[in-house]
This record gives structure tokens, C-alpha cells and sequence, in this order.
């Protein structure tokens, strides 16, 4: 599809033009108030205000303590000279003040800005420095983080190494109602930073309606809401993290939060607070099944009826265990990306049936798959993959050319993926458009060596990627993560491959490696796995 040089009609990016439909300066839109990510807490709090909203440890936070605590930070913000629109980082990791401190920045009408708590010193000050952020939140044990780049006010968790207490601030606040500054549904509650997995990372500017309606139907789909418990597992900083991590308190439901992965912790949650529903990444999967089927067989997991699976596409072979492991439980595997939100769910009744796919399109969203042309794909042919919906980011902040190269005059955006559609409408991830190998002028998708790969039995993880060659321009390598006491070597994988693969799909070097790198979303970073292969050349 044609990229486009015109900023986007969703786009709102700082400079960039107001959205047709944006509600005006002091005006509501026809029909009743803007979304806010802080609604939730306000009508929960009202309904059930000893209700519990966050479990995190022995500390349980109600719906009405989130609201008030809320409320002290948002008019603490105002009370240091911070103004609506004002950008704020948040540098936490999993933990009860993450929640409150979305719904303090929101009801300020301030934005958020959230910082991975792995980042180096460096990392943090670039985000803190292009997002501009005036002030920061942040666990006091995190504090070298940000040690770089501190700005003016910082409010701290645990300690005051840069700054005074926040537990003191908000005790310090006269007035602990809630501001209610007015913002419109289409301004910016975050800008969620990329990996950076190319280059320095682009700041994804994400709406109060984006997230809010993604709240809404996460709890239709996956079972959030009212009377229903969920695990926060993904890290919060994170789009997926936040999104699946905060609906529960949007929709009136009890958020738990796990404060680092550990997948023998997490089975203990799940059992201890009768959580129903809990999304993980196939990394999470991978070190579930490495505890051992009787160690998932002795957890009492009759509460759990929903796992999610977002991230990267579950391998066919895992995706069998997952099933297989949690026979009562219904399996979702979602696609999307932080920048065009959720837009694909594979639902439970397809889940074998469909394995490999990621279903079709979510909740109000379109999707084109097309060629480099822009023409429509005919099914079983591999296309770019565009999606349409409210869940659409505004922009990149202060990126107006990185916006425009990725979205199109009618609002369809692409992060680059290679889908193809069945003919049933099923949409499977073929591979990033960048990850794709060209070898003798032959297109090779590393999603397809890597499900075959992946049905051997020494291996428990796999990642392919392409290395320069003389001759064919490029050639396929494997990186295997081997199962405990297995080997595998080149000849015995090529032997194993030749009769689930074409000649020129078979990798001519297998690489084993005790980890596959990752980034803390679960995404294999193939860029460093491209690089570590140059050093073998």
C-alpha cells in the first residue's frame, strides 16, 4: 500500500494538525463526556468503594483508596507547577502504586510516560529528554536509572535519592478531591516508548479513547470486569502490559500484581486469590512447560477459564501444550502492536483448529492485507498487513515523517508485518517485512522454518534469521535453545528438515545458545542475533 507524506487523519502528535472530529477547546462531544483512562476508578469508587481494585503482596488497595490516592497525587502534580499536557515519566516496576499513579497523571490531564525499570542510565535520559518530561515517579530503588536525566520534580517511592517522598507528598495535599481537569478523548494519556529494536526508540503517542475503549472490550473478550480477578505478568511499562494490567481496574474488577515473572509465583497467585483470567507472552508459556506437566497438574488452577497470549505468534508445538496443559481454560492468542493496539483475536473454539493464526480482525477494527502496490491480496498470499480502528495511536511524538510512513490518507496503519489471509478470513503473522530472508532472489519467511524447526524434539526454542553470503545474497541460519541433555547440530537438523521444507528454506548453520535474546515484552531481538552471526563469519 502507498505510504503517505500527509499526516494521518488520527494523527495528534504536537504540531501536527487537529483531528477533524477532535472536540474543540471547552466543548463536549455530541452525546456525553470524553473518555478518560480514570473513569473506571471514579465509577468503581462510587459503586464499591471498599471493593478491592490491587492486590500486591499483603497490601490490598479498595476501589475507594485507588480513588483518593489518585486524587492526592493529581492535585500534588498541579500544586508543583505542573500543567495539563505537561509530559511525566513513570519509572516503576509491577507494583500497587502503578495503577494509581496512571489514573493521578490522567485526572490531572497530565501524560504519562512510562519507563522500562531495565533501561541503562542512557536509554532513560534519551526517552526522559525527547519526551520532555517534567517531572518523574519513580521506585527509589530504581533510582540509577534515571540518574542521568532528573528532572525539576520527582516524587519517590521507597527513598529519596532524587527527590522528596511520594508517600509525603500526597499526605501533604490540602484537598484530596479529585481535579477533574477536562481533557478530550483523543488527547494523549501516554507516550509508550519502542524497544528501539532499530535505531533509537520512536515515543508512541497513545489516546484516553484508544485505551479506554481497549479496557471495554478486553472485558467482553477476555473476562476482566466486576467480580473477576486477573494477574498482571506482562510488565506494566509496556503497552500489552499496561493495557491488560490496568482494565481490571477499569471495568471494576481486582488486578494482582506479580513483581517479577516467576512462573512457579504465578501458579501460587492463581490459586491464592482465584484469579480467572491472566495474559501471557510465549515466553511465559516456554518457562511454564520447563516446570514440568505434575508440577502443573499438583497447582489448583480450577478458578483460571482464560489464558491470552499476545507478544510474538505461539509456535504450533507450544501452542499443543498450552492446550493440552490447561484443558478447562479458554486460549486466546491476540495479535497487535503498540502502535495499532489490538487487532486480531484467535478465540478458543478455534484454537486447534485455526493453531498457527491469529484470527480475525478484533472489535471494530478493518484490516487490508495487500501487496507493495497497495492491491488486496488473494488468500494464501503473503501481504502487508494495514488495520483501521479507534485503538490507533495519534503519532509518533515529534515524528511526523516516521508517522507518515507508516499510515495512509484513509487511516490504515502497518508496523511493517506479513500476514496471509485463509480462505476462511484467518490471518496468520508470517514474519516482520524487515526479518525477511532473500536468498538467491527467493523470498524465505523465518515463521515458516522456525514452525518446523520447532516440531524436532531437542528443540525447545528457535529463532531464524537471515546472514550476508557471497553467492545467494543472504542464507537462512537457525539459533537453537536445545531441551536439558539434548544436542542438535547442522547435518542432523538438515536431515531432520529435508522433508518438511523446500532446499532453499533448510539452515545452512545452526547456532546453539543457552537463551534467546530478548527484549521484556518476550520479542526475540533479531537484530542482535544478526549481529552476534557476523561475528561468526
Amino acid at each position: 500500500m502507498p505510504h503517505t507524506t500527509t499526516e494521518p487523519p488520527h494523527a495528534r502528535d504536537e504540531g501536527a494538525p487537529a483531528q477533524p472530529n477532535a472536540i474543540p477547546p471547552g466543548r463536549l462531544a455530541a452525546g456525553g463526556a470524553p473518555l478518560s483512562i480514570a473513569d473506571g476508578v471514579r465509577v468503581f469508587a462510587a459503586a464499591g468503594p471498599r471493593r478491592p481494585a490491587v492486590l500486591d503482596g499483603d497490601r490490598v488497595q479498595s476501589y475507594g483508596e485507588l480513588d483518593e490516592r489518585s486524587n492526592r497525587l493529581a492535585q500534588a502534580l498541579l500544586a508543583r507547577g505542573l500543567s495539563p499536557g505537561d509530559h511525566i515519566g513513570l519509572l516503576l516496576g509491577n507494583r500497587l502504586e502503578y495503577c494509581e499513579a496512571a489514573a493521578g497523571i490522567a485526572k490531572a490531564g497530565m501524560v504519562m510516560v512510562p519507563l522500562n525499570p531495565r533501561m541503562t542510565a542512557a536509554e532513560a535520559g534519551y526517552v526522559l529528554g525527547h519526551s520532555q518530561s517534567r517531572a518523574l515517579i519513580l521506585d527509589d530503588a530504581l533510582a540509577a536509572v534515571a540518574a542521568d536525566a532528573v528532572p525539576a520534580t520527582v516524587l519517590s517511592i521507597g527513598g529519596e535519592s532524587l527527590g522528596p517522598s511520594y508517600e509525603a507528598a500526597l499526605a501533604d495535599v490540602a484537598r484530596a478531591d479529585d481535579p477533574r481537569v477536562p481533557v478530550r478523548e483523543l488527547d494523549p494519556f501516554a507516550v509508550a516508548y519502542t524497544s528501539g529494536t532499530t535505531g533509537k526508540p520512536k515515543g508512541v503517542v497513545i489516546s484516553h479513547r484508544s485505551r479506554s475503549l481497549t479496557f471495554l472490550a478486553s472485558a467482553l473478550e477476555w473476562g476482566l470486569g466486576t467480580g473477576r480477578t486477573s494477574v498482571a505478568v506482562a510488565p506494566m511499562y509496556h503497552g500489552a502490559g499496561f493495557a491488560f494490567g490496568y482494565a481490571p481496574v477499569y471495568t471494576g474488577g481486582t488486578v494482582v500484581m506479580l513483581r517479577s515473572w516467576d512462573p512457579q509465583e504465578l501458579l501460587a497467585l492463581v490459586e491464592r486469590h482465584r484469579a480467572q483470567s491472566v495474559f501471557l507472552v510465549p515466553t511465559h508459556a516456554q518457562m511454564l512447560r520447563a516446570l514440568g506437566d505434575d508440577v502443573i497438574a499438583k497447582a489448583d488452577l480450577a478458578s483460571l477459564d482464560t489464558l491470552y497470549f499476545n507478544a510474538a505468534a505461539l509456535p504450533v508445538a507450544l501452542k499443543e501444550w498450552v492446550l493440552d496443559a490447561f484443558p478447562e481454560t479458554g486460549v486466546h492468542e491476540l495479535y497487535g502492536s503498540t502502535e495499532g493496539g489490538i487487532i486480531t483475536d484467535l478465540r478458543p473454539v478455534d484454537a486447534r483448529r485455526k493453531a498457527g493464526t491469529v484470527g480475525h480482525a478484533w472489535h471494530a477494527t478493518e484490516i487490508r492485507v495487500v501487496d507493495d502496490s497497495g492491491r488486496e491480496v488473494a488468500p494464501g498470499e503473503p501481504g502487508e498487513l494495514f488495520s483501521r480502528s479507534p485503538y490507533l495511536m495519534n503519532g509518533y511524538l515529534h515524528d511526523p515523517e516516521a508517522t507518515a510512513a507508516c499510515t495512509t490518507p484513509d487511516g490504515f496503519l502497518t508496523c511493517g508485518d506479513i500476514a496471509i489471509r485463509d480462505d476462511e478470513g484467518y490471518i496468520s503473522i508470517v514474519d516482520r517485512k524487515k526479518d525477511m530472508i532473500i536468498s538467491g532472489g527467493v523470498n524465505v519467511y523465518p515463521r515458516d522454518v522456525e514452525e518446523a524447526v520447532m516440531t524436532h524434539p531437542a528443540v525447545r526454542e528457535v529463532a531464524v534469521v537471515g546472514l550476508p553470503h557471497e553467492t545467494w545474497g543472504e542464507q537462512v541460519v537457525a539459533y537453537v535453545v536445545t531441551a536439558p541433555g539434548a544436542e542438535l547440530d547442522q547435518p542432523a537438523l538438515d536431515a531432520y528438515l529435508r522433508p518438511l521444507l523446500a532446499s532453499y528454506k533448510i539452515p545452512r548453520q545452526v547456532f546453539a545458545t543457552p537463551a534467546l535474546p530478548r527484549n521484556a515484552a518476550g520479542k526475540i531481538l533479531k537484530r542482535e542475533l544478526r549481529d552476534r552471526g557476523a561475528d561468526h563469519a
